[in-house]
């Protein structure tokens, strides 16, 4: 078969391979995206996440954060349309309303939460759910760190770890390169 000018005769084509051709579309993906905390990080995953075609909705306690024409804002959980199809990315760990925003998600069934933050530092988000009174069991629901560990340093890194962490994990993958032979 001849793509783009270039055979491929030992190809399997299906419906994925199809779709990286540019040759079908595939069904939108129903699963959305809530991104905690305005930030150049949080902007850059909106970004990302939208050109996956998946919904977007940046949620921050503060209104003047929420400047973002960019994706739907809402300042409440309540208002970010949480459920089992929902990822979670929270983008700042030293906010003072992390645990309380923390705490409420996880009174939701969402599919995956996650806390940005270094693995070589302690987890704030922990002690900050015990004192409010969250299980041992919804606290391990809690990703931390999140993302692909390829070194981000630049916001645009760090969405692109994040992201693509997210992808392999609704994909049921480990997001690493497989054994060299």
């Amino acid at each position: 078969m001849t793509e783009r000018g270039h055979e491929h005769p030992d190809h399997v084509h299906d419906a994925s391979c199809a779709a990286a051709h540019g040759a079908v579309a595939l069904p939108p993906d129903p699963r959305g995206v809530v991104v905690v905390f305005a930030s150049p990080v949080a902007h850059e995953i909106g970004v990302l996440a939208r050109r996956l075609g998946w919904p977007v909705m940046l949620l921050d306690p503060l209104p003047g954060n929420l400047d973002s024409a960019d994706v739907p804002t809402t300042n409440a959980v309540v208002n970010a349309g949480l459920g089992p199809g929902t990822d979670v990315v929270f983008c700042d760990h030293g906010r003072p309303e992390l645990g309380d925003l923390l705490a409420e998600v996880l009174t939701h069934p969402t599919r995956w939460v996650g806390v940005m933050g270094s693995a070589r530092h302690t987890a704030p988000h922990v002690e900050a759910l015990r004192s409010r009174g969250v299980d041992e069991t919804s606290i391990a629901r809690v990703h931390r760190p999140i993302g692909l560990d390829i070194g981000s340093h630049t916001p645009s890194e760090i969405a692109i770890s994040t992201v693509a962490g997210l992808l392999a994990d609704r994909n049921g993958r480990s997001g690493g390169f497989p054994a060299r032979a």
